[in-house]
């Protein structure tokens, strides 16, 4: 079976436009009220910055607390990425290709977990599975207890960031043609040879975008991992949490957390804009 190739069959993107300038009357307009949303973006990271790099709050990034916590949200959050691509994949190509019942359901419970807050995510975590939970006494049968583990952060961090995935990896999906699918059908080609050397290929970058929002989302979850996990150093304290921990206890270490976490999330933000703009030039 010869499978069709992509940039053969794929309608291309039409040719970026020039934007015009911004002067005259249009800049006395729109100017003003965008720089100074702008400058409440800007000012507050700069000044972390600034602090966080500072001289005396160096040494805090060779702190244990901070070194441990580091350690921690590096691997929960891999971990979460990881199950959320695993699981959040075959989600999003369903919902991209095919209808099924319950469909809009899926579509609504996937936007509700976006919008919902991480507080209320915990609270309905730990009712699910925590001791007394719905399902924690069965769990129990099976000598598994979740809340206050390494498992409930990662479980936690899933929930919260996963939904930024599946949403990322299905408009990916959704934008290819609907013509180059046919074409592969055609040719003989099985669901699984259609996802595997088509769909999955011309979606990568959407995937990948998804797989970044997703990783770094986790690594700044807070609000379901302090209610359903705990903030206990070394098992459940992840960055965010020991930041919120630094704040009674030591500023400094609050401080370099807060660096390093903004410094990753802008490490990741960019390498991912520069593979867009580099996979995108003909």
């Amino acid at each position: 079976m010869h499978l069709p190739e992509p940039n053969a069959v794929a309608v291309s993107p039409p040719p970026p436009q020039r934007r015009a300038s911004l002067r005259g009357t249009a800049s006395a307009i729109f100017l003003p009220p965008a720089l100074a949303l702008l400058a409440l973006w800007a000012v507050p990271l700069a000044a972390l910055a600034w602090r966080g790099l500072g001289a005396g709050a160096l040494h805090y990034w060779r702190d244990p607390m901070v070194l441990e916590a580091l350690r921690l949200s590096l691997v929960t959050s891999s971990l979460a990425a990881l199950l959320a691509v695993l699981s959040g994949t075959p989600l999003a190509y369903a919902l991209a290709n095919w209808e099924f019942r319950g469909r809009s359901v899926v579509e609504v419970l996937i936007d509700l977990t976006l919008v919902l807050p991480p507080s209320v995510a915990g609270v309905a975590l730990l009712i699910a599975f925590g001791r007394r939970g719905v399902f924690g006494p069965a769990l129990g049968l099976f000598g598994v207890a979740l809340p206050f583990t390494t498992a409930a952060v990662v479980l936690a961090q899933l929930f919260v960031a996963g939904p930024f995935f599946v949403r990322a990896a299905r408009i990916g999906f959704e934008a290819i043609d609907r013509q180059l699918q046919e074409a592969a059908t055609t040719e003989g080609a099985s669901p699984w040879q259609l996802f595997r050397f088509v769909m999955l290929p011309l979606a990568w970058r959407a995937v990948v975008g998804g797989l970044v929002l997703c990783w770094t989302r986790a690594l700044g979850e807070f609000g379901a991992t302090i209610l359903f996990a705990g903030n206990m150093p070394g098992r459940t304290q992840t960055m965010p949490l020991a930041i919120y921990l630094g704040f009674e206890r030591d500023i400094g270490v609050a401080l370099a957390l807060s660096v390093i976490l903004m410094t990753v999330s802008a490490v990741l933000l960019v390498a991912l804009r520069r593979l867009e703009a580099a996979t995108a030039r003909p």
